[in-house]
């Protein structure tokens, strides 16, 4: 269920660039078409102004989730305090539960200085909706040197809701997971069970979201941090609070002496599920009645990686079935659910070729839509070679446009949400002065086409016409980070040091 990909940490390489088609200068062959695409490019498009209007919501719901626990952005402090300054120094472990890979790093800090070693895995679909305890079974295990004992940073991407610095409650999966059993427990006393029963000297110290993870790796070389962000399969933030503005502490949650910043979760996928002020269209309320947790994480659903494929499948399934594109033929291949993968989008965004052969190459090699001549494979050596083709230029292009809006706006409403964190915390977390930097991770971010332009103008956009907010573009730095499950879980682990206790049993 487990498969080793790779021992090594490798170098991530810079997206393409997107090459962007004007929907209004192409030829179509009908008006119909003309009129169907006009009216996506209206749908799919987010103006300055209602970036606003949903910016100003989102800080509305983040501060319901900082007074009361319940409410739609859970807002979930993490036990985590301080601010680190790079001379942290140790030896640890740590596990990343995500929602594509599985990792298990030896990470060493020394004095600002990181090195690592791992074991990455690919989670099969079938282990993501068995039993939750399968998920921790023997096929995670490092071996750990006898009589030696070390402590392990946890990083579990999904919603928990922390009661201490390594413990907490599973609210909801997310990601395509639904494994029975698991919400209501404890992911790290499940883990911790595991290497108690395979006699591993292992304490589970630190229980993290991998954007926790990502705030903690990017703190750890920027002072100025404030938001960590994760932009990937799925979608999810973290910043840093301060104490007196988190009114919903009590109980359990009051904070030691003397803390005045904690590290938020915001869970910030579920935002607006009540579907009050994003731009939904068919297309998504689609995806959302497809998925396996309908009718939650609606935001996440609107951005994250998982979900942008589908979303544009439907969206060509719709024109096909109204014959508005590919002569309305379709394959059992873009019929299925989930069968538009987002890397065919990142393929598609970057063709630059004067017939768009790419993208060509997308419908016939993984969507099913052969050559339309029945010689072309015994004439063709290669996928450049003009033969009949299995779409018009025109059919290449509107698929390109589509996928351009699709990408677009996911790119555009994740900005939408680092501009409402950004000025919640202004002249409380961060100071113009001292600027405030931004931590990314994620497959999104990293390799999608534009991606990271298209937040960048969305934020300038915002900031720009809101004509009362005075942030400094040039004062924010946005960078991508890819070492937050490893390194911000060591991190956290050493913040946590000896002094956590090992988790209970969940039984």
């Amino acid at each position: 269920m487990l498969s080793a990909l790779t021992t090594v940490v490798s170098i991530t390489p810079k997206p393409t660039r997107r090459v962007v088609l004007d929907p209004f200068k192409i030829s179509y062959t009908c008006d119909k078409q003309r009129q169907a695409v006009a009216e996506l490019v209206d749908e799919f498009s987010i103006t300055p102004s209602a970036l606003v209007t949903i910016k100003d919501h989102f800080i509305h719901e983040l501060k319901k989730g900082l007074a009361k626990d319940g409410e739609t952005l859970a807002m979930v402090p993490v036990f985590v305090s301080g601010r680190l300054d790079g001379s942290e120094s140790g030896s640890f472990l740590t596990l990343d539960i995500g929602g594509t890979f599985l990792r298990v790093v030896f990470v060493v800090l020394t004095n600002g200085q990181v090195t690592k070693q791992q074991k990455k895995y690919s989670i099969d679909e079938d282990l993501k909706v068995g039993e939750t305890k399968v998920l921790f079974v023997d096929e995670h295990a490092i071996k750990v040197p006898a009589g030696s004992e070390i402590d392990l940073g946890f990083t579990f991407s999904f919603p928990v809701l922390q009661t201490t610095i390594n413990s907490g409650t599973l609210i909801a999966w997310t990601k395509g997971f639904s494994c029975p059993g698991g919400v209501g427990k404890d992911p790290a006393a499940l883990l911790q069970d595991a290497l108690h029963k395979q006699n591993m000297h292992v304490r589970v110290v630190s229980l993290l979201n991998d954007t926790v993870g990502t705030l903690l790796a990017h703190a750890y070389q920027y002072k100025n941090t404030v938001i960590g962000l994760g932009l990937g399969t799925g979608s999810n933030a973290a910043y840093i609070e301060t104490v007196d503005r988190i009114t919903k502490r009590k109980g359990s949650m009051e904070f030691a002496t003397g803390i005045k910043e904690m590290v938020i979760n915001m869970e910030f996928g579920a935002f607006d599920k009540e579907k009050i002020i994003l731009p939904l269209t068919m297309f998504d309320n689609k995806v959302d009645r497809k998925s396996l947790n309908q009718g939650n994480q609606i935001f996440e659903k609107m951005i994250a990686g998982m979900y942008l494929g589908e979303i544009t499948r439907n969206i060509l399934v719709n024109l096909i079935d109204r014959r508005l594109l590919l002569d309305g033929r379709s394959t059992k291949e873009i019929c299925k659910v989930w069968a538009f993968d987002t890397s065919y989008m990142s393929t598609i965004e970057a063709d630059e070729t004067p017939d768009l052969d790419d993208t060509r190459f997308v419908l016939e090699s993984y969507l099913g839509f052969a050559s339309s001549d029945p010689m072309a494979t015994l004439t063709s050596t290669s996928t450049s070679v003009a033969t009949s083709s299995s779409s018009s230029f025109t059919d290449r292009q509107i698929i390109k446009i589509i996928v351009g809006l699709v990408g677009k706006r996911a790119a555009r409403l994740s900005a939408m949400a680092v501009a409402g964190i950004l000025e919640h915390t202004q002249g409380v977390g961060w100071t113009e002065d001292d600027g405030a930097d931004i931590g990314v991770d994620g497959s999104l971010f990293r390799f999608y086409p534009g991606f990271e332009d298209d937040m960048k103008e969305a934020i300038e956009d915002i900031f720009t016409f809101e004509k009362s907010c005075t942030i400094d573009i040039s004062k924010i730095q946005m960078r991508p980070r890819l070492d937050g499950s490893s390194v911000g879980a060591a991190l956290c682990a050493l913040l946590a040091g000896k002094t956590a206790a090992v988790p209970s049993s969940s039984e």
